[in-house]
């Protein structure tokens, strides 16, 4: 070993005080210097406001995005504290919020109950990541502000500036985040992003108002308000109006105990995926956790009770399982309690074990009860349920022909599968080609160790309106399952995928989109774990080549061409239209879009389950008009396109 001598000791030590660390290392707090990253200081900043209507003390959220790139954030809750802190004595309790990491009234203190907020990471990191932040806090019959400068200098003390206008109370903070930090993608808001989170809050905290207002330029400058007063009754209604429902009535039931809480909103459609979204204070659980496990075992004991108790079930048929139980179920899981346990990979399991029993007797008993009221809704639902045992016992023998076969079972995959010879699942590819000339190029040009190809012929089945039987016996969807070798369904493994990413490539036309979008139905609703893992990609080829000198150059699209003319002033250049996939000689195809050094790779992501459900539910649903509504909307925002 060699000697380090004196080239390392303390004074190599870098000790990062305050706000610094954050600035230092953006993505530790944030996640991303990204879209995500930039939402998530406006989600912090929200939840404080929310975490203030749950203990009670706010009615009114006020959002409006200012036509400078700031943010503002307005609640008429308590305002937070304006007197000294015990233990930093020259400091109001505002400053030490918005100074101090992990500083709040959520860490075991009286303030609040139950919150959200101990899942974040706490309205300092957005002062740390601004280039000026202004708090306002109304209380005490006085108004008080405070500023701050870029990445989070107090620039004096809080002060108090007047009265508070008619004995309001509350706290508001305005942001504009620092470009030096989001300089990737900027700081613009997307406002349909930030919209479809506040309606979520306002869905689950029943009666709060949250209004928005778009001050930018060229933006929508109407006001958005939300509320509803129905809660979760209403968040399923609006989850199922881009579907068929079974019945009109939305189910409801709640109860509490020793301090935790559990509501339970549900009613079926006719399609053939369940929509179960479940949250925890506010907080999406998307892994589940035990209030889910709780629901769904006293679902399928309640659901198998009565249909025994009224005879719809015989004592010769087998009981229902719990997947044909929630076939077409749209729920929402929402449970309160003073101390949630978060878990798994994204912190989005619930694993307080008292929460599954209090959801497990609720159910049993609260669901019991509300089938014997409803007896007409209870039959559809039975009914229902039993179609679907039917279609997944004559989907077994598809099923287990589709099931991965061992190395030594070499029929296992499909002919039209072109593989590569390592079996090392981490660092091999599966391209999904549109088109056998495509494919053709695809393969030739691909790296035959690590990149597999699999050609798929034409638009594969719109799983969106098929049950399993019926999509098991269509070759393309047969071929992508025995490909990725791990089943679909509720028996889907993601520990037995062949390939850690999938890459979907298909031309940048309008049939192109349209496979495209068939293929990531399929993996969302048959593959979600694949989806949320971040194994599943989109190739990105280029539009344009351009000669400069004796190389050639490729460029993503038409905001990369005009970069390279800002690049290159006074110069004339002779753009070429790159053509179709299947067009492209092997070596364009190789160089452009399958060689990992040079390629670009656009990652699919699920960041809200509940949003998912329903863009998915509209775009490949059967409700025209809905369809149609959903895409007009949002044709401005077509820059943020994230499929």
């Amino acid at each position: 070993m060699a000697d380090i001598g004196d080239s390392y000791g303390s004074k190599d030590i870098q000790v990062l005080e305050g706000l610094e660390a954050v600035r230092k290392r953006p993505g530790m707090y944030i996640g991303s210097t990204g879209l995500n990253g930039l939402h998530h200081l406006f989600v912090e900043v929200v939840d404080n406001a929310v975490d203030e209507a749950m203990a009670g003390h706010c009615d009114r959220i006020d959002i409006t995005l200012l036509d400078d790139g700031g943010c503002r954030v307005a609640d008429n809750g308590r305002g937070i504290p304006v007197d000294a802190h015990p233990k930093y004595k020259n400091k109001s309790g505002v400053e030490v919020v918005l100074t101090v990491l992990h500083a709040g009234g959520k860490f075991g203190g009286s303030g609040y109950k139950m919150s959200g907020g101990l899942h974040g990471v706490g309205v300092s990191v957005v002062n740390a990541l601004s280039q000026r932040l202004v708090v306002e806090v109304d209380r005490n019959g006085k108004h008080h502000r405070m500023e701050f400068a870029k990445g989070g200098k107090p620039q004096g003390a809080l002060e108090v500036t007047g009265n508070a206008p008619r004995g309001r109370s509350g706290t508001t903070v305005t942001f504009w985040p620092d470009p030096e930090i989001f300089s990737s993608e900027g700081t613009d808001f997307r406002a349909q992003t930030l919209l479809e989170k506040l309606q979520v809050y306002a869905f689950l905290n029943k009666g709060l108002e949250i209004r928005f207002t778009d001050e930018r330029p060229g933006h929508d400058n109407e006001r958005k308000v939300y509320r509803y007063n129905g809660g979760i009754e209403d968040f399923v209604r609006h989850l199922n109006a881009s579907k068929e429902a079974l019945f009109k009535r939305v189910g409801y039931y709640g109860a509490s105990e020793d301090g935790q809480e559990v509501e339970v909103a549900f009613q079926w459609n006719t399609g053939y995926y369940d929509g179960i979204h479940s949250f925890a204070n506010g907080i999406a659980t998307v892994e589940g956790g035990m209030h889910e496990e709780g629901f769904k075992k006293a679902l399928t004991n309640a659901i198998n009770g009565y249909a025994r108790a009224r005879n719809l079930l015989k004592e010769k048929d087998e009981r229902l399982l719990g997947e044909d139980i929630r076939e077409g179920l749209t729920a929402i899981l929402t449970v309160r309690l003073t101390d949630p346990q978060f878990e798994g990979q994204t912190k989005g399991k619930l694993g307080n074990v008292s929460m599954r029993s209090l959801m497990e007797r609720a159910t049993n008993e609260k669901l019991g009860d509300w089938l014997e009221e409803h007896p007409a809704e209870a039959r559809q639902i039975v009914q229902k349920a039993i179609q679907a045992s039917r279609a997944r016992l004559a989907a077994r023998q598809a099923r287990d022909a589709t099931r991965r076969k061992s190395p030594l079972e070499g029929a296992g995959m499909p002919g039209k599968l072109t593989d590569c010879s390592s079996r090392n699942a981490r660092e091999t590819e599966l391209f999904i080609v549109e088109g056998d000339s495509a494919g053709g190029s695809a393969i030739k040009a691909r790296d035959p160790e690590r990149q597999a190809v699999l050609p798929i012929r034409g638009k594969i089945l719109n799983v969106e309106r098929a049950r399993l039987d019926r999509m098991l016996k269509n070759q393309e969807v047969e071929a992508l399952v025995k490909a990725v070798g791990a089943g679909l369904g509720d028996d889907f493994d993601l520990d037995k995928i062949r390939y850690h990413k999938i890459i979907v490539m298909a031309d940048a036309d309008v049939d192109g989109s349209h496979i495209r979008t068939l293929l990531l139905t399929f993996f969302f609703r048959q593959m979600q774990a694949l989806v949320e893992a971040g194994h599943v990609y989109i190739a990105q080829p280029p539009l344009y080549s351009v000669e400069v000198g004796k190389e050639k150059a490729y460029l993503k699209d038409d905001a990369a061409r005009d970069r390279f003319l800002a690049e290159h002033p006074g110069k004339h250049f002779e753009f070429g239209r790159l053509k179709g996939l299947g067009e492209m000689d092997w070596q364009e195809l190789g160089e452009t879009t399958m060689h990992p050094a040079r390629r670009t790779l656009l990652q699919v992501s699920v960041e809200q389950a509940t949003i998912a459900d329903e863009v998915t539910s509209v775009l490949m649903g059967n409700d025209v008009e809905v369809r149609k509504h959903f895409i007009t909307t949002n044709a401005n925002d077509v820059r943020f396109l994230d499929i």
